[in-house]
């Protein structure tokens, strides 16, 4: 068993979206790559998309919330959602990401230096005293559910669909509510600058994604980074996207508006 992360009551923050969710924030990291990390509470279980970077107790922070089972799920293997997820006994990755999750696979998880996506200026205060970028990784977890595209997630008075949707990387998922029509997307769409040329992203599986949630109804967005979208912006953002990697010539030379990205 790896070595729990340090406590840190004051890394994180929460705030309640509704009844039952949950926003939590690590809002002393840099906020273009800030995750959103969603706290579900259902009538039999709970689910926790998405646990942050890992440098801080996430599975102590939310003691006092956590009352029954609880499911984590890793929305995709990038280190900004999947870092934290060997803290809860409970954890769940798409199968196309298992094996880079099971042997902490810092390459898949964009936190290698060489990437340069995990760097000193992104922490407005380090999260334990000692801490240095230099020896941030993935810590490795053995999954104990694999997610396929179809499974169904069931809380007890909600259940929430997975759905593969590929492109930012190979195993990116969203578990979709179809009573509530309510999607949480994780790094699949969110309203700011989408990475999809990663060395693992795929721009025509991500064409084929958005074309596939363009017919999903969709009212409300719980993205991986950003703010909540509603139905009409959430249209507004595929349509946009595909318009733009439609275009003829190659992929990585048709550029979106610049501005701010999230890995």
């Amino acid at each position: 068993m790896p070595t729990p992360a340090p406590m840190n009551d004051t890394w994180f923050t929460t705030k309640q979206v509704t009844d039952g969710l949950y926003l939590i924030t690590e809002h002393h990291y840099y906020w273009w790559n800030r995750a959103n990390l969603w706290l579900i509470k259902g009538r039999d279980q709970d689910l926790l998309i998405d646990t942050g970077l890992g440098v801080a107790s996430l599975r102590h922070y939310l003691a006092g919330l956590l009352d029954k089972p609880l499911l984590a799920i890793a929305s995709h293997i990038h280190f900004d959602h999947a870092g934290g997820i060997y803290e809860f006994e409970h954890r769940a990755i798409h199968s196309a990401e298992a094996e880079a999750l099971r042997s902490g696979d810092d390459h898949e998880a964009l936190c290698t230096p060489e990437l340069g996506w995990v760097l000193p200026d992104h922490f407005e205060q380090p999260p334990y005293p000692g801490f240095t970028v230099q020896d941030y990784t993935l810590r490795s977890a053995e999954p104990t559910q694999i997610l396929h595209e179809g499974d169904v997630l069931d809380l007890g008075d909600r259940a929430f669909e997975v759905m593969h949707l590929p492109g930012h990387s190979h195993g990116c998922i969203a578990l979709y509510d179809s009573q509530a029509q309510e999607l949480f997307s994780g790094d699949v769409i969110y309203d700011g600058e989408l990475l999809d040329e990663l060395h693992c992203s795929h721009i025509p599986s991500y064409i084929a994604t958005y074309e596939r949630l363009q017919n999903l109804p969709v009212e409300t967005v719980y993205p991986g980074h950003y703010a909540i979208v509603g139905r009409s912006r959430y249209q507004e953002i595929l349509g946009d996207y595909l318009d733009a990697r439609r275009q003829p010539g190659c992929p990585s030379e048709v550029g979106l508006p610049q501005g701010h990205h999230s890995a």
